[in-house]
């Protein structure tokens, strides 16, 4: 197996795919990435049973083959490398791989290619085409609020609904939920599929303009965009029935900007307990107190913040972290919170939604202390 390539191209595909590769893995050969070369088409794959991801990129080949990698050492390597062509050639019979640039040689023992774990079949039962914009704002606005417990499988990923011209995206944690709807789509597929958050973060790695190919069966999802390839198990679980966490009867309004309120909250949550990171919002007309205290230090702080909330007066208390959190993933600059009551969730969306889309956030209160 031989060819020629610019490092800095070889390490652009590389950086798509490294993220699958596991640090450590009872299987060694999960730590390396597969190299195929067909004439000019250099495939580099990487799996850890759960993801499989791979690109293709064009070289100067001029021997075809394959083999495995080490996947830290090639990758720091390149990084080390500057911009500069390099040769590859692997020895089918030693799996000796020896790399030259202008300047040096470096040489790495491989692994033989058919010893690499190989990509599931995937049906054609279920498949769409959808934009890759859509797809990685969907992402972004929920994929913070996923589930970090393994004792809830079904949570540790984000809920995608596909439905008539409507796509749903669905999160939560049991603390905070985010809710995204688009609309307008043109899916002839109707399914709900739950899909790791590690398979999302890997997807935004690959995912180029224009749009993505999806296909899916009961076990496997596959994103195809550009020269670059994903599959991903399905979380094969039941989702929470999230629409009767929602609230319907949150009829006192606050209209705040967003940014007023993240940097109050970034000062006054210094003084807050380290533990629960408890604040209180105490509601008056057209004014917000957002005030901390920390009991153990004896520290508390407050500050006072203009706002549009003509409701009855209201005093309820949050995790200083997860609105933050919900801020950071609304861009408008004005966000409207509706309550009900201490002890019911608030839920924060966009002053204005976008056309043919909608945000809701809920964030979950906390007991205040009197």
């Amino acid at each position: 197996m031989k060819f020629t390539v610019l490092s800095s191209e070889l390490q652009k595909a590389l950086t798509k795919i490294i993220g699958v590769v596991p640090a450590k893995s009872s299987m060694p050969i999960l730590e390396n990435i597969l190299f195929e070369l067909e004439g000019k088409n250099l495939t580099l794959s990487a799996t850890d049973l759960e993801l499989y991801s791979s690109v293709t990129l064009e070289v100067s080949g001029s021997e075809n083959g394959s083999i495995t990698v080490p996947a830290k050492r090639l990758a720091d390597t390149m990084r080390a490398l500057p911009d500069t062509s390099l040769v590859f050639h692997a020895d089918p019979e030693s799996n000796k791989i020896t790399m030259i640039t202008e300047t040096g040689e470096y040489n790495i023992t491989g692994v033989p290619g058919e010893e690499f774990p190989k990509y599931p079949e995937i049906s054609e039962s279920k498949t769409m085409n959808i934009d890759s914009g859509i797809l990685k704002n969907a992402i972004h606005k929920t994929m913070f609020a996923v589930s970090k417990d393994e004792l809830r499988p079904s949570l540790m990923g984000v809920l995608f609904r596909f439905k008539g011209d409507t796509l749903t995206a669905v999160s939560t944690d049991g603390h905070r939920l985010v809710k995204y709807e688009k609309q307008s789509l043109s899916s002839p597929v109707e399914t709900d599929v739950i899909i790791p958050a590690k398979a999302l973060a890997a997807l935004l790695k690959i995912t180029e303009d224009g749009d993505i190919a999806i296909a899916m069966n009961e076990s496997y999802i596959r994103f195809t965009s550009g020269s670059s390839v994903l599959a991903s198990r399905i979380i094969d679980e039941t989702y929470p029935n999230y629409e009767s966490v929602i609230p319907q009867d949150n009829n006192f309004n606050m209209v705040i900007s967003r940014e007023q309120l993240q940097q109050a909250l970034r000062r006054v949550s210094l003084y807050a307990n380290t533990t629960t990171h408890q604040i209180r919002f105490t509601l008056r007309e057209n004014n917000l107190t957002v005030s901390a205290e920390d009991i153990d230090q004896g520290s508390q702080a407050k500050e006072n913040i203009p706002c549009s909330y003509t409701s009855e007066d209201l005093d309820i208390g949050f995790n200083a972290t997860y609105v933050n959190d919900v801020l950071s993933h609304i861009d408008n600059d004005n966000v409207r919170f509706r309550f009900s009551s201490p002890t019911k969730a608030g839920i924060i969306e966009p002053e204005e939604q976008s056309d043919n889309e909608s945000l809701l956030m809920l964030t979950m209160p906390l007991r205040l202390n009197n």
